[in-house]
């Protein structure tokens, strides 16, 4: 595949640096004026301009170097204008890191019925007021820029699942199209531009997709259309070739995933990126992740267990807290338990991708890969 998308006559002011690779798995890192972002990363993720239940101060504790916004929710309520007047969503919600903005695609085509699809863009309404609003790639890198983001996605219309070939060709071809306007509207916007490679499930649209947006040429590209019901193998079975038929000197971005387990396996086929809500929302719902698998704190045998929530963690809440206590809070639906519960699932997070960095640069990837499984009782799947 080729790297037309480097030679763009604008200067990004996101720079990609390979540092290591152990098998497909790559250790990079990202550098945007406002820091430094190691990769594999995970970003936790900002829907309303902050993550659910933690200070900015608190998600920099945990090791997080760069957060997700949600355009599409940003944009609705408060609106641009109110951020623009703080300067931009670094200045209002106080992260002082990078951001990067989804596009509001999968939010807009998320609403179904509410929503009716043009080639022009996407007419539909509002689940605030229930006002007519419109949205189309020019209005969508127009409000990114509004933000003030650090990486910039193209409006994309996220291919549904299932769909057959010839719905997934159409919706592809449109994503395209859409692609080459939101690089027009982005124009010399010095933040990064992603590209977003949809085509359903179908490999030989995956490849096309890939090649039309290398043609356009973006300074990143992210895998779309994943996550969205599929079954495991499924997403597996994209993520056993597409990865590397991305280029290698561009950041790899996969969208919407998800579990530990998830970011272990694209990072041994080449992510460098993630984002999910799983591990904030999982976190309000009790369910915690510990080296072992998933831990339920609201369960009754919690209530008199003394011991640390995760002995080998090195969070505020491990450090401070008992299983008893979380327990206790999430009883009582106190609102400081999601709070603490947050922190540790976001600095097991974290730990995870630091690991996987290390192990990466060692050279030590499969024994990592290997020991993750075992702690969890389970086989290490096979690469495709």
């Amino acid at each position: 595949m080729g790297t037309r998308g480097s030679r763009m006559s604008r200067t990004c002011r996101m720079s990609f640096e390979l540092l290591a690779t152990d098998g497909k798995a790559r250790r990079g890192r990202l550098t945007f004026p406002r820091g430094v972002v190691e990769t594999p990363a995970f970003m936790p993720v900002g829907t309303y301009g902050t993550v659910k239940g933690m200070l900015p101060r608190d998600i920099e504790a945990t090791g997080a170097q760069m957060i997700l916004g949600n355009t599409f929710h940003l944009w609705l309520r408060p609106g641009t204008e109110v951020i623009k007047g703080h300067g931009d969503l670094h200045d209002f919600m106080q992260w002082k890191g990078p951001i990067l903005t989804d596009s509001g695609g999968f939010q807009v085509f998320s609403l179904g019925a509410m929503r009716k699809i043009k080639e022009e863009g996407v007419t539909f309404a509002s689940p605030v007021d229930g006002a007519k609003v419109f949205m189309g790639p020019e209005e969508s890198m127009q409000v990114q820029r509004d933000l003030g983001s650090d990486v910039v996605m193209i409006f994309d219309e996220c291919t549904p699942y299932p769909a057959d070939e010839d719905v997934a060709r159409v919706s592809m071809e449109l994503s395209l199209r859409w692609a080459k306007r939101s690089k027009v509207a982005h124009g010399e916007n010095t933040a990064a531009l992603f590209g977003i490679v949809q085509g359903g499930m179908h490999e030989n649209l995956r490849k096309r997709s890939l090649e039309g947006l290398d043609e356009i040429g973006f300074d990143g590209l992210a895998i779309g259309g994943l996550s969205v019901g599929e079954p495991k193998h499924e997403m597996i079975k994209v993520l056993d070739y597409l990865p590397g038929l991305m280029p290698a000197d561009k950041p790899r971005y996969l969208m919407g995933v998800g579990k530990p387990e998830d970011l272990v396996e694209g990072v041994r086929r080449g992510v460098d990126m993630f984002d999910c809500v799983m591990p904030t929302r999982n976190a309000r719902n009790g369910h915690l992740f510990i080296d072992t698998g998933v831990l339920k704190i609201r369960n009754a045998f919690h209530r008199h267990d003394n011991t640390p929530l995760d002995p080998t963690c090195d969070c505020y809440t491990c450090k401070n807290f008992s299983r008893a206590y979380l327990h206790h809070l999430d009883k009582c639906g106190e609102m400081l338990g999601s709070m603490l519960n947050t922190i540790h699932n976001l600095r097991h997070y974290q730990l995870l991708m630091a690991g996987l960095r290390e192990a990466i640069q060692q050279g030590t990837l499969a024994a990592f890969v290997d020991a993750f499984y075992a702690k969890r009782g389970l086989p290490t799947p096979p690469l495709g």
